[in-house]
């Protein structure tokens, strides 16, 4: 039997090459992943995953959103589990860790236990998330927002993909329907460990990023509607140009998160371009604005300042506009207990460490409605993620994945 001392650490080196093995299924072309979900390269990631789970004694439930729950028994059947882990699915252009690491380093904790022949009194479980990424079916975080009763499963299995595909009907293709009921089961904690996804630990020098709150955001879809004409032939005076509400609307929207610093920040997204023709001037634009603070307050000023300023710029140059709220959530304050309970296991493993705030969704986010949840966080080079450039070294995965097994360890109570 191992206490949780200084000398507990992870196999390095077996993380690292599972890692590496998950990331030959779904290739990008420039060194990264696409692995969308629900495509056949994540029904083979989620095969692989199962695989190992299996490999170390865990059993599998699938719930009816495809979320995969990997259980490692604990000591006292009536406790209820602690959970651990993130996404398998990946950007169409995505890095190799986002996610990843949160599931194969949550993995890789649990062989760290059985190599020790450590138990505890918790049960442990490993979550492999559905479409946490968003990008073939949005929104992001869609099957942890079902489970914590965000959205219905129904309006879930309704969303669609660019060429019409139900994500109901894929989740069913694919074979990773399950017959558990979403949100049916109960969690003593959740920990995500995560790459940070900025450059901030990176630029501090620090080994571990302890994760307080995460930031809410709000999603405003603007249209911005003008007249078409010919660029060459309508005289400048007289155009209604809606590209233009578009370049005022883009400079607002960094003003004001810049006025709310630290810790907000808003740009423009998504943008499309009616006819998007070379040669006539735009009579329409469609785009969303994401504003983000971790603190409520801030995200209600930035609305209300948009809202107030952005009609009158589109008004003085004669365009319309319109605005709809796409996507929300209020910034969660991660459970403090756990937050401690990261903090000492980076201060035994003699990891440099700091507060911070996640500047993305994830699906602790969600999850931190229905049970006590905290995010770990390790640095990534020059912040870069959602690219196939990303990058972290081998010994910060192994930092943030010794936390991970501490803190899991520290919850689930090691039995003597």
């Amino acid at each position: 039997m191992v206490a949780a001392g200084e000398n507990l650490k992870i196999n390095k080196e077996r993380l690292w090459d599972s890692l590496m093995e998950m990331a030959k299924i779904g290739p990008g072309i420039a060194g990264g992943n696409n692995r969308q979900t629900l495509t056949d390269e994540d029904a083979e990631g989620r095969a692989l995953f199962q695989k190992w789970c299996e490999a170390e004694g865990m059993t599998m439930g699938v719930d009816t959103m495809g979320n995969m729950f990997m259980t490692r028994e604990g000591t006292d059947p009536d406790a209820l589990p602690v959970y651990m882990g993130s996404h398998l699915d990946t950007q169409p252009t995505g890095g190799k860790y986002d996610g990843v690491l949160g599931v194969l380093g949550a993995l890789e904790a649990v062989r760290t236990m059985n190599d020790l022949d450590i138990k505890t009194k918790h049960p442990i479980v490993i979550a492999n998330w559905s479409n946490e990424e968003g990008t073939r079916f949005a929104p992001a975080m869609l099957a942890s927002g079902v489970f914590a009763g965000i959205h219905t499963q129904d309006w879930a299995y309704d969303r669609v993909d660019a060429k019409g595909k139900r994500f109901g009907d894929e989740l069913e293709r694919i074979g990773w329907k399950g017959d558990e009921p979403v949100g049916a089961r109960k969690m003593h904690a959740m920990l995500e460990l995560h790459i940070e996804q900025g450059p901030i630990l990176e630029a501090e020098g620090k080994d571990i990023g302890v994760v307080t709150h995460g930031q809410g955001l709000r999603w405003v879809q603007c249209t911005v509607t003008g007249k078409e004409s010919h660029t060459g032939s309508t005289p400048m005076p007289m155009r209604k140009n809606a590209g233009r509400g578009l370049a005022r609307i883009t400079e607002l929207v960094h003003e004001i998160a810049m006025k709310h610093q630290p810790n907000a920040v808003g740009a423009i997204g998504h943008i499309d371009v009616y006819p998007n023709s070379r040669n006539i001037i735009p009579g329409k634009v469609v785009f969303t604005v994401d504003l983000r603070s971790h603190l409520p307050e801030i995200i209600d000023a930035m609305l209300d300042e948009f809202y107030e300023k952005a009609p009158k710029l589109c008004e003085e140059i004669g365009v319309g506009l319109e605005t709809e709220v796409v996507g929300q959530f209020d910034p969660p304050a991660f459970d403090e207990g756990l937050v401690t309970s990261i903090r000492n296991a980076a201060e035994t493993l003699g990891y440099s460490h700091m507060d911070i705030v996640s500047g993305a969704g994830h699906d602790a986010c969600w999850i931190n409605d229905v049970a006590p949840t905290a995010m770990i966080m390790c640095p990534c080079v020059d912040g870069l993620s959602h690219n196939e450039a990303e990058e972290i070294s081998p010994e910060w995965a192994a930092a943030g994945t010794d936390v991970l097994l501490h803190a899991a360890l520290e919850t689930a109570q090691i039995q003597e």
